[in-house]
């Protein structure tokens, strides 16, 4: 059985979340966040799949519905559930107790082991592969870990294993001194946020923390702490997770875009002239549905040549007598006799005759007006629009430049 986290607000994204759950955020041009762990969960021969919902859903069960429609034939599924309430008359107070008020699925299905994912992380991964390590050691639980530069340490679960094994010792939530590793002291061995549960001590686990009146009820705060004080804990390496078609430049990348200068970053890793992650791996993709749209287009326009280098364009994109470089074009977007740098453009932006943009997010909708300018006096920007402490500009959904 597989559950896959997409309850979360996405606060630290906003304003890209604020009409819809963070899962439900496009990226790379055509797809969105949730596509990537579903894709690794059906790649890797794992089709029982529910996803837990909450927060401005919507577009995320649109998605989803239109998307991931598996052949019921074998019994497979991807289905949402949202916050039903059936443990009482509120809402999910955190990742675990999500997990608690869908016992019931659980208990229906009657899985051996389970497997839990996070929603919003780009990356490619073999759950099969952790699955296999997780039933040899014998282990309650076993967290997918990486390793992370030692500055991130506040934004983890930060993994201390005993020497010589993988059972975990200690777990450091989001904690800046969390112990650096031996051979690496510049880097700390970080919980992906991927586990896998054996089903005994997943249900024992659960009602245990359901039951405690001071739980935060959250897997990374709770949960994972708990099950390391009984020993019954352990790690996965994920950079010994092997993926049909890696490329070798781009094996084992992972990143977590919670922030919205990590989701412009990883946009950047896409257009890299070697990306540090490709899309374009045949033997393990990325799946996702892509509406009825014309092939990409690049033309002259009346008084320029188009240059488009480092650069993904969807399909429907029209590029006219532009410059459009280190950027990710989504589908629909049209730009005439402009200037597009570093910038990430979602489905059906406008860009106008002479209008200069860079490192930039505009979401979905947005007309740039002729002549307008993006990215070029971070102070006007800021007056306008949302801006990052890196200075990417950031313009919501449907907003109006005037």
């Amino acid at each position: 059985m597989s559950v896959v986290l997409a309850g979360g607000s996405g606060s630290r994204l906003m304003p890209l979340t604020a009409d819809r759950a963070k899962p439900a955020v496009p990226f790379g041009g055509k797809y969105r966040l949730i596509d990537f762990a579903i894709s690794n969960l059906v790649n890797g021969g794992f089709r029982h799949i529910i996803v837990l919902t909450q927060y401005k859903s919507h577009s995320l069960d649109v998605h989803i519905s239109l998307t991931w429609q598996l052949s019921n034939i074998l019994g497979n599924f991807v289905t949402t559930v949202p916050a039903q309430m059936r443990r009482g008359p509120h809402w999910f107070s955190g990742s675990a107790d999500a997990l608690y008020q869908n016992m019931n699925i659980i208990e229906d299905e009657k899985p051996h082991h389970i497997i839990v994912l996070g929603a919003d992380h780009i990356y490619r991964f073999n759950p099969r592969q952790m699955l296999d390590e997780h039933r040899d050691s014998g282990a309650g639980v076993t967290v997918a870990c990486t390793r992370v530069p030692e500055s991130e340490a506040s934004s983890f679960g930060v993994v201390e294993l005993e020497p010589g094994t993988n059972r975990i010792v200690a777990f450091h939530e989001k904690n800046p001194d969390a112990p650096r590793l031996a051979d690496d002291p510049n880097r700390v061995l970080a919980s992906m946020g991927n586990y896998i549960f054996e089903t005994e001590t997943f249900r024992e686990i659960m009602h245990t923390d359901a039951s405690d009146s001071n739980s935060k009820h959250d897997i990374g705060g709770n949960i994972i702490p708990k099950l390391v004080s009984e020993g019954k804990a352990y790690m996965y390496d994920y950079t010994t997770n092997q993926v049909p078609g890696d490329s070798g430049s781009d094996s084992h990348y992972w990143r977590d875009v919670g922030t919205l200068d990590a989701f412009y970053e990883a946009h950047m890793d896409l257009v890299a002239p070697l990306p540090q992650f490709t899309l374009y791996n045949d033997q393990w993709p990325i799946y996702t549905t892509s509406p009825t749209e014309p092939p990409a287009k690049i033309s002259s326009g009346n008084s320029s040549s188009s240059n488009v280098d480092n650069c993904i364009l969807s399909n429907g994109v029209i590029v006219s007598g532009s410059q459009c470089t280190n950027s990710v074009i989504s589908q629909g977007v049209r730009m005439r006799e402009a200037d597009v740098q570093r910038s990430v453009l979602m489905s059906g932006v406008r860009v106008g005759k002479g209008a200069r943009i860079r490192n930039a997010i505009i979401d979905k909708g947005v007309e740039v007006p002729e002549g307008f300018e993006i990215g070029y006096d971070l102070a006007a920007d800021a007056e306008r629009f949302h801006t990052t402490d890196s200075g990417i500009v950031v313009i919501p959904k449907n907003h109006k430049i005037e």
